[in-house]
């Protein structure tokens, strides 16, 4: 393994706990299809022990994936130990990722356990999930700002029951990369079975450094596996960027002198699917994804790149899956051909009924919308209305009228469930007025955090909008995404699929970074 990168991607575990981003199972699945044809090596599909939702969306995930290796997050402790062994069974390649915080400050603070106590659990844990699983992954929480004598004797230790690899995360994103690699690389030298198990490096984004800080911890630590997720989504300022590191090290292959088994070609297709589903929209100048990153504005650029691409260009744009956007169907198209689509898209909807309704909402689009692209459909089926038959509240019709001069006006007909609503409001704008309609009659009290729009295919005014509309109420914060040709349609979607998400009362539990 000397030789070769490990890419263990987090974004349905950690990416998931970004505020408002939690993910249906359907949705997590959707995703790890993706990330398995992106031939990610570990997917860390979800927190089994935390809910019954997380524990169906593991086991869902476990049941499908043949290819990448199946992980779930476990305390150290047996119950949750248990709870991710039954859920990865069916699993070709399942592992038990167990932790438990190792800093002096999150022992006494949070776990209010001795230095002791925390060493038995650690070595307990690894030992009862070995029983259950040949795969272990073992994290000290806080693992960078942990005493460092304290340290080498528990990842010693757990290497001896069993760990087969070792993370050591900067959960606060607090780590410098010279002194991260340094760090790593000095456990590396001090404990003796050292060989024996995997590092990896796990860092967060507080201060901009998880990929630096990540690769400095590869480079100079030794780690071979390297935890990211798409778009560097995560909590706070997120996670390590996984298209950044992945091509930053085939990039510069050079210096690195690594191998990776991940198809780049799947970059795009996995940035844009995390980005419809958690309405977490990429920055315009993001690296390796965003919408400008492999545009050229300066003339004296155009010219260069015109001349020769490698003037301005260190990666093809298609390396990483950019490509023209090319039409697949339009409103002839068959229901046969949908379906097929649809599946080489990596979504799979789970009844006749859900492929039924989605096939309905494309026809009425491509009477709408005369050029339909990957990104449409992609919004189409991630519309909670496409599964409304799950949902509590539903969109019927909207109509509002905006006049130069005169206040805004919009009328609303949604369902609650069996009960059908009619509001009327006026606004500051239609958006406004019709979100305001909706309110009127849930009455949910939840305040509106962010109102964001984002057109899904670029280049004409025919273009889906995507909304993503974030409630806070009780501490719950939630994402509803809406596409429509129309705005404010897509606007009160939006409204009406955070609602949702606030009325399942989804319960989530925190839980290592």
């Amino acid at each position: 393994m000397a030789d070769r990168l490990i890419i263990f991607d987090t974004t349905l575990r950690d990416g998931e706990q970004s505020p408002g981003a939690s993910m249906t199972r359907e949705e997590k699945l959707r995703i790890a299809r993706q990330l398995e044809r992106l031939r990610v090596d570990v997917i860390e599909a979800g927190f089994a022990a935390s809910s019954n939702g997380d524990f169906e969306a593991v086991k869902s995930i476990a049941d499908h994936i043949k290819e990448s290796t199946v992980c779930s997050l476990a305390r150290a402790n047996d119950r949750d130990i248990s709870r991710a062994a039954e859920a990865l069974k069916n699993a070709p390649r399942a592992r038990i990722h167990t932790f438990i915080a190792t800093s002096a400050l999150h022992m006494e603070k949070k776990l209010r356990m001795s230095p002791e106590q925390v060493f038995e659990q650690a070595k307990l844990a690894v030992r009862f999930a070995r029983n259950l699983c040949g795969d272990i992954e073992f994290s000290p929480e806080d693992g960078y700002r942990s005493d460092p004598d304290f340290l080498c004797r528990v990842l010693e230790a757990v290497i001896n029951e069993g760990a087969t690899t070792l993370n050591i995360p900067d959960t606060v994103g607090y780590a410098i990369p010279e002194l991260y690699g340094e760090f790593i690389r000095n456990l590396r030298g001090r404990i003796p079975n050292a060989d024996k198990a995997v590092w990896s490096v796990h860092c967060h984004n507080d201060l901009g450094m998880a990929v630096a800080n990540s690769l400095a911890g590869v480079k100079i630590g030794g780690a071979r596996q390297v935890e990211c997720t798409i778009n560097g989504l995560g909590e706070r300022a997120g996670n390590c960027s996984l298209e950044e590191v992945v091509m930053a090290v085939k990039t510069r292959r050079d210096y690195f002198g690594l191998e990776l088994g991940i198809d780049t070609s799947q970059i795009v297709a996995a940035s844009r699917m995390v980005s419809q589903t958690t309405g977490f929209v990429v920055q315009p100048n993001k690296a390796v994804v965003g919408a400008n990153a492999f545009a050229h504005a300066s003339g004296i650029h155009q010219d260069g790149v015109l001349k020769a691409r490698d003037t301005y260009e260190i990666m093809r744009a298609e390396d990483v899956g950019w490509t023209a956007n090319k039409i697949v169907l339009g409103k002839l198209s068959g229901r046969n051909a949908f379906k097929q689509r649809l599946q080489e898209l990596g979504i799979e909807l789970e009844s006749e009924g859900e492929i039924n309704a989605a096939f309905a909402r494309f026809k009425d689009l491509a009477d709408r919308k005369s050029e339909i692209f990957d990104e449409d459909i992609l919004a189409l089926v991630s519309d909670e209305s496409v599964t409304a038959e799950r949902e509590h509240y539903r969109l019927l019709s909207l109509a509002q009228h905006s006049e130069t001069g005169e206040r805004p006006q919009a009328a609303v007909v949604f369902s609650a469930g069996d009960i059908e609503y009619r509001a009327e409001s006026d606004g500051n704008g239609p958006v406004d007025a019709s979100l305001k309609a909706i309110e009127s009659k849930v009455q949910s009290g939840a305040e509106l955090v962010l109102y964001s729009v984002n057109a899904i295919t670029s280049g004409s005014t025919e273009s889906q909008g995507e909304v993503t509309v974030r409630l806070q109420h009780g501490g719950r914060v939630v994402n509803g995404v809406g596409a429509d040709p129309d705005i404010v349609v897509a606007s009160a979607k939006a409204y009406l699929a955070a609602l949702n998400k606030l009325h399942a009362k989804q319960e989530r539990v925190a839980a290592q970074g």
